[in-house]
């Protein structure tokens, strides 16, 4: 377990306290949400890179056809 120490002006910090978000699992939900957020974000922007690209998108086949060359070629690896 991590512990962590953070700064926060004293009004901020006693209106958190008054909500109830200053408890482990207040917090620790906070991050979550906050992180899940952020990961979308990402997404979004790899798909809008993606579609300036103007890179033809895949057919189903090929895309199975890619997963199992990875797969082929982890199980070399692996071996």
């Amino acid at each position: 377990m991590t512990r962590i120490t953070v700064s926060l002006p004293d009004d901020l910090a006693e209106r958190a306290r008054t909500a109830g978000l200053l408890s482990d699992e207040a917090i620790r939900q906070l991050l979550e949400d906050a992180m899940r957020r952020e990961a979308g974000r990402r997404l979004l922007e790899i798909a809008d890179r993606l579609r300036a690209s103007k890179i033809p998108p895949m057919s189903e086949d090929e895309i199975v056809a890619e997963v199992h060359a990875v797969r082929a070629e982890l199980r070399g690896h692996n071996r």
